[in-house]
């Protein structure tokens, strides 16, 4: 479910920028320690308040309970979404931060350009997670890339 707000606070928590997560990718050699990183990244965000937590907000397609809240303000007529969200498995929670800070707090056109999927495969999670937790993956992603279009047509 789409809400709109104006907001001045666009962040749901204290993530690392994508360049920053990617680098630390990078520095970890053993997938282990990679795991691990991503457990760390999922314990960093917000939780999401339980009223958020409706199956409006549910992903669907998700092996996983995720839930993806969504708001959007403008930036000088252009539709700008936030996201924040939250899963109940720890790894799930992690791949949730790491695509809100691939897209969270951008233009839904510049969302709608941009491959988290891709980063997803180039970091090498598609690989080493389980087949259910990439098509989630893709699932979430499907889920924003719906949200950005609705919030680009009603600008229209």
């Amino acid at each position: 479910m789409i809400e709109s707000a104006i907001s001045t606070n666009h962040s749901s928590s204290c993530l690392p920028e994508i360049d920053d997560i990617i680098g630390n990718f990078s520095l970890l050699d053993d997938w282990d320690d990679r795991y691990r990183y991503v457990i760390e990244l999922g314990r960093a965000m917000s939780p999401l308040p339980d009223p958020d937590r409706t199956e409006a907000n549910k992903v669907q397609g998700c092996a996983s309970q995720v839930w993806l809240v969504t708001t959007i303000w403008s930036d000088d007529g252009h539709p700008v979404l936030s996201f924040s969200g939250d899963s109940d498995a720890h790894i799930v929670r992690g791949l949730v931060a790491i695509l809100l800070a691939v897209i969270s707090g951008k233009r839904a056109s510049e969302i709608l350009e941009t491959d988290p999927v891709g980063l997803f495969e180039r970091l090498g999670l598609r690989e080493h997670l389980t087949p259910q937790r990439s098509n989630g993956f893709r699932s979430m992603v499907a889920r924003i890339h719906a949200d950005a279009r609705q919030a680009l047509s009603t600008v229209a």
